[in-house]
């Protein structure tokens, strides 16, 4: 928390979140690799890539389940939003990927909207 001097007494100030410059999640990328499961999060602003933090033989399906819960609480806690994941079918048996979009009830109005 920061703190300033105000007539000689301290005032704290309360901290605020700051949004990551990355921007909202688009997409994900899951890998199976001998050292774990990665990740790489598309994003309005770039991509995020790393470590999933799961055990390194959690099967496919709990691997995409721990990577879309990562990015809906990440949309959730930084962005003020709701996100739903959707995966894609499979290409290769070592490689996942998904499309994230903003969850229905959170969009905003359309500039059209008749009020």
């Amino acid at each position: 928390m920061n703190s300033t001097m105000l007539d000689g007494g301290m005032v704290r100030r309360k901290k605020e979140k700051k949004r990551p410059a990355w921007g909202v999640p688009k997409g994900i990328v899951l890998l199976a690799t001998p050292e774990g499961w990665r990740t790489s999060v598309l994003t309005e602003g770039g991509m995020v890539c790393g470590r999933l933090d799961v055990p390194i033989n959690t099967d496919p399906q709990g691997a995409r389940a721990a990577a879309a819960l990562m990015v809906t609480e990440l949309a959730r806690d930084f962005h003020g939003t709701d996100v739903e994941v959707s995966w894609d079918p499979a290409r290769e048996p070592w490689s996942w990927t998904a499309q994230v979009t903003v969850a229905a009830d959170d969009e905003p109005p359309s500039p059209d909207a008749e009020e």
